[in-house]
């Protein structure tokens, strides 16, 4: 008896492996794609990649850098499951026909800036009459039109203005290549731009920030989407599950990956650094990768750490703060009509969360 219970461990033993490999080969792969390059604003994806928090759900994610493009045709075409972007990306695609659809929203508070030095004597946004604003193209100019329209002042954007009060700029992200001689203002979001500014030479004290939220124009950012093809899949991939509950595990998974990393900014950075490129680094003087990113962490927890969140309820849209969005933008002329019930969906997130 005791050489068969020993040749039953034996074999045993020998089929863990397969039977490890079995279990992995189970995970169900999942392609999602980020709205920029690798960096610290995706930190809890990253996290929850390294920690192990989307195996846990039985996923084998991906994470997909873009660039300076949208990552909405992307997900549309299939090339991947689910992304991030703007809301502004999500509803304006929406309009034209494309069924992209908001399942969870993690930055609660808008990130992004207009930076002018002190010395330019601008001191409100009343003060950009005769200035030149220097913007983003495909889109990420809203806030900056927004903050703009707000305060009676047009922009050179508007084909329909012969005589525009502010002169736009348009300029590829990279705030040295205007800033400050071509441009009075420039566009720079909290945890990125601004940073590479300082780098360039101008402290903080020297730079007068203009952050959007601070005068009602919240245009919310970095949220996960997929498409109502995916979310209606009955058998994802071949997995059993649908694509709503596949959608349901990343959410919890990813929110996981946040909470870990605003938690532990420092560890969350290492994980970060060790996904970048060279665009992890900063501008001039501010060129370390760890020293970049560590402000990067630092203002997306920020950003995390706002509304809903601050409620125990992250990745929650506020359906407030959602038609406040929708709002504004029909009001820029950018939505010409409130947007299906369809574009966003709640199930996704009550499903990760197990909240109403």
């Amino acid at each position: 008896m005791k050489n068969a219970a020993l040749l039953s461990s034996l074999l045993l033993l020998a089929l863990a492996p397969a039977a490890q490999a079995q279990a992995a080969a189970k995970t169900v792969p999942v392609k999602l794609q980020l709205k920029w390059f690798p960096q610290a604003q995706f930190a809890g994806f990253f996290v929850a990649q390294a920690k192990g928090f989307y195996k846990a759900e039985g996923l084998d994610v991906q994470l997909l850098p873009i660039g300076d493009q949208s990552p909405i045709q992307t997900v549309a075409t299939g090339a991947a499951d689910f992304g991030t972007t703007w809301i502004t990306d999500l509803l304006t695609a929406r309009q034209q026909g494309i069924p992209v659809v908001h399942i969870a929203q993690l930055f609660q508070k808008s990130g992004y800036t207009l930076v002018s030095l002190k010395t330019s004597g601008i001191k409100a946004p009343a003060d950009f009459k005769g200035k030149r604003v220097g913007v983003w193209p495909s889109g990420n100019e809203y806030p900056a039109v927004a903050l703009m329209k707000k305060y009676g002042l047009t922009t050179s954007l508007d084909s329909t203005v012969s005589n525009p009060s502010v002169q736009a700029v348009t300029y590829p992200f990279d705030p040295s290549i205007v800033f400050p001689g071509k441009v009075d203002l420039v566009s720079a979001m909290t945890y990125n731009e601004l940073d590479q500014i300082v780098g360039l030479g101008y402290p903080l004290d020297k730079l007068q920030v203009f952050q959007t939220s601070d005068y009602g124009i919240n245009l919310l950012e970095d949220l996960m989407f997929s498409t109502e093809r995916t979310l209606n899949a009955t058998n994802f991939k071949g997995s059993g599950l649908s694509g709503r509950e596949v959608a349901a595990r990343l959410v919890r998974a990813t929110i996981k990956g946040w909470n870990y990393a605003v938690r532990n900014q420092r560890e969350a950075v290492g994980i970060v650094l060790v996904n970048c490129g060279n665009t992890c680094k900063g501008s001039g003087t501010r060129s370390s990768a760890q020293a970049h990113q560590t402000w990067q962490m630092a203002e997306v927890a920020k950003l995390y750490n706002a509304g809903p969140t601050l409620q125990g309820r992250a990745g929650y849209l506020d359906p407030a703060t959602y038609k406040a969005n929708v709002t504004l933008l029909k009001s820029l002329g950018i939505l010409k009509s409130d947007p299906p019930a369809a574009a966003v969906d709640y199930r996704v997130w009550q499903a990760a969360t197990g909240k109403k």
